[in-house]
């Protein structure tokens, strides 16, 4: 009696594996390049509500309305000077790496 059944084949699990690996290689590669970016610049965006935010200064955003960036604005030289004034008194933290 001969046997008739088509016999069964692996798939080329040497392919599969080397395209996995090359994959896990760049997604590594990737991971480390996004850790050694540096920080990421400030981006404005308009709220839902017709707010501004800006992004990139801490982990949330700063959102004021229109109106409150008018009286914000012409005040910045004063926070200047309020800043070199206490500079001693103030703490600055480094950026999330």
């Amino acid at each position: 009696m001969t046997d008739t059944r088509t016999p069964t084949i692996l798939p080329d699990l040497s392919q599969q594996l080397a395209s996995l690996q090359a994959m896990i290689d760049r997604l590594t590669a990737d991971n480390a390049a996004l850790r050694a970016a540096p920080v990421t610049a400030l981006k404005c965006k308009i709220t839902d509500k017709g707010a501004l935010s800006i992004y990139g200064l801490g982990q949330w955003p700063i959102t004021l309305y229109r109106s409150q960036w008018d009286r914000l604005i012409p005040f910045i030289p004063e926070i200047k000077a309020f800043i070199l004034t206490n500079a001693a008194q103030l703490t600055v933290k480094a950026p999330k790496a």
